[in-house]
């Protein structure tokens, strides 16, 4: 490389990885397939449009690339192109769960989803977000005994607020989610159902997580996490449900309230309106370069290889958060069904704050994220937890024993930090 001060630092970043732990949730590594994709000649080319209808030339590789991404996107997940369409430019998980709000929803429009400070994710509706300014939201939270969701009182918040969107899939949540619980009370109330899988999407792929394409009427993901890929996103919606979508009537006040239906939307497809949503509702040309990566991601995702890891992952993750907790570290609903746990390292006061805990285990080469855990009683800043996952050393090769050591590890940085 010429520019030698970026290499140094691409350099530096590289050997920074290869020398720490790494628990950060959302993190994996991919594969030197993805990166020579990403770093490929497609990332030359402007694509505004879809295939078969792009607005320049010269792009009839970049239609083959997108179509076979397409095409792979509904193998791995096991769906037949006759009843879900997919959408695989969104450059990131935001703007894919924003351009499903901006089809589906009208401005004003109830968004059902969980609290940030629970497991949710700043796009459920949270008010620093898009999510939660231009659309009504709706918080649901888990339930202060189990610490895990209480679907009855789900169902009492939307009998309640009749949202036009329940969203599913979370941020910080352990546990398996009960997806067919979930279909019947976005029935009851004539809600989409929507599944943000960006968290599990590799543990869906792999089958050692329960599928929410059964249910689900949008499916959302990002492709760098479980799933193994570069920083990109996708977009699943059913051909076949044709939902009508609420228009939104404005009282004297300017407040937007549920009105009647639209007929102008009925006769449309999800996967229509989630299209033109996405270009040229939010984005411009595609980057065909991540397309390609993603592609090469969900090609190998549907290796029995890939089996093994996803399976691994969960083994691993049970592995740290169990001896964790027999070192007495609290995980957050006791335990975990997926590639992250939540520890309680505050303790009523006995142990750290999160950020304390981070930047400990940060000095001893491991490296995690701070989290609130629900009902949080310190700042976002500085809370109560932290948040671990397994993905990124499963991709490395860990196995329980290791995961079990780094558990040891990271109880000996803290108690350590305790005793000063």
């Amino acid at each position: 490389m010429k520019d030698k001060q970026i290499e140094k630092l691409i350099k530096t970043e590289k050997t920074r990885q290869k020398k720490v732990i790494n628990l950060i949730a959302s993190e994996n590594y991919v594969s030197a397939d993805v990166l020579a994709a990403l770093g490929s000649e497609l990332n030359n080319k402007y694509a505004e449009g879809y295939p078969g209808a792009r607005y320049y030339g010269g792009n009839q590789v970049t239609d083959q690339v997108e179509n076979l991404c397409r095409e792979r996107a509904l193998k791995v997940f096991k769906l037949s192109s006759k009843k879900w369409g997919v959408n695989v430019q969104p450059l990131s998980g935001s703007p894919a769960n924003l351009a499903v709000y901006l089809a589906l929803v009208p401005p004003g429009g109830k968004v059902m989803g969980m609290v940030l400070a629970h497991g949710g994710h700043l796009t459920h509706g949270h008010k620093a977000s898009a999510s939660g300014k231009f659309f009504q939201p709706i918080p649901y939270e888990v339930s202060q005994k189990t610490e895990m969701i209480d679907y009855d009182e789900v169902a009492k918040i939307a009998e309640r607020e009749k949202p036009v969107i329940i969203v599913a899939g979370y941020t910080a949540y352990p546990r398996k989610i009960d997806f067919k619980r979930f279909r019947q009370i976005a029935d009851s109330v004539g809600a989409y159902l929507m599944v943000d899988m960006s968290h599990f999407a590799g543990l869906v792929a792999g089958g050692a997580y329960p599928s929410p394409f059964p249910y689900a009427d949008i499916v959302t993901t990002t492709t760098h996490k479980t799933l193994r890929g570069p920083r990109a996103a996708m977009i699943f919606s059913r051909k076949n449900s044709a939902r009508q979508l609420p228009s939104v009537s404005t009282d004297t006040s300017g407040n937007a309230s549920r009105g009647q239906q639209s007929r102008l939307t009925a006769p449309r497809l999800i996967s229509d309106l989630i299209d033109k949503a996405v270009f040229p509702g939010l984005q411009g040309g595609p980057h065909i370069n991540q397309i390609a990566g993603v592609a090469v991601a969900l090609g190998e995702a549907m290796t029995p290889a890939f089996k093994k890891y996803a399976a691994q992952v969960i083994k691993n993750t049970k592995a740290l958060g169990q001896e964790l907790q027999r070192l007495g570290w609290r995980i957050i609903s006791g335990g975990t069904d997926s590639h992250l746990i939540l520890v309680d390292t505050w303790l009523d006061g006995k142990g750290l704050g999160g950020k304390e805990a981070s930047e400990v285990l940060e000095h001893v080469g491991v490296i995690i994220n701070k989290n609130t855990i629900p009902f949080d009683q310190r700042s976002p800043v500085d809370p109560s937890g932290v948040r671990l996952g397994m993905a990124a050393e499963t991709t490395r090769g860990a196995t329980e024993a290791k995961a079990k050591e780094i558990a040891r590890k990271i109880n000996k940085a803290w108690r350590r930090n305790l005793s000063k």
